[in-house]
């Protein structure tokens, strides 16, 4: 048996005030999944609304604010108009997009981090250069400042973007759009 100061007994145990913390999870979470059970499995087309967004047009798969069972993701199909970009943007979540029509490239701004007693962030000066056409996976890392541009000056290019949404709750909603698109 080990030694126990007794100090540490009386904090241990020393009143303060009482809370109902743990109760309220644990109704909080039924009530989720009542709530849960009445959200959507198949998101139809014609659910899926546009948005004229500062980083471009964009059509919602899935948001949070969707009513979806998707908890973590967001998904969206990003149209680059001929010849047009993307605004530049960075986020603290890693984004992936899939090339559905078109060609183009994107230029990343490499972030880089420090913490000693503050996080220090800092992004590289010249972007690194990515080309894409149809068919395509591109990996963009956590906080890249990061643009998309469609090469072709007439047609319109189409990217389906994932980001994850775990990071929120964690307390990194951290999402800025330094640039905006043009013409939104």
């Amino acid at each position: 048996m080990g030694i126990i100061d007794p100090r540490e007994q009386m904090r241990a145990h020393a009143q303060t005030q009482y809370v109902d913390f743990y109760a309220e999870a644990l109704k909080a979470s039924e009530q989720f999944r009542k709530e849960y059970d009445a959200r959507i499995n198949v998101v139809k087309s014609a659910d899926m609304p546009l948005e004229r967004s500062p980083n471009g047009l964009i059509k919602h798969i899935i948001n949070e604010r969707m009513n979806t069972k998707e908890c973590c993701l967001d998904i969206y199909m990003h149209f680059l108009p001929p010849g047009g970009a993307s605004g530049k943007h960075r986020h603290l979540s890693e984004e992936v997009f899939y090339v559905v029509e078109g060609s183009g490239y994107d230029l990343h701004w490499d972030v880089k981090f420090d913490c000693q007693d503050v996080m220090e962030f800092e992004w590289e000066t010249e972007p690194q250069k990515f080309e894409w056409t149809q068919g395509d996976f591109v990996y963009i890392p956590p906080y890249c400042a990061h643009k998309h541009f469609n090469s072709d000056p007439k047609n319109e290019a189409r990217i389906i973007v994932i980001n994850s949404r775990i990071v929120k709750p964690m307390g990194f909603d951290w999402f800025e759009q330094i640039e905006r698109a043009e013409g939104f």
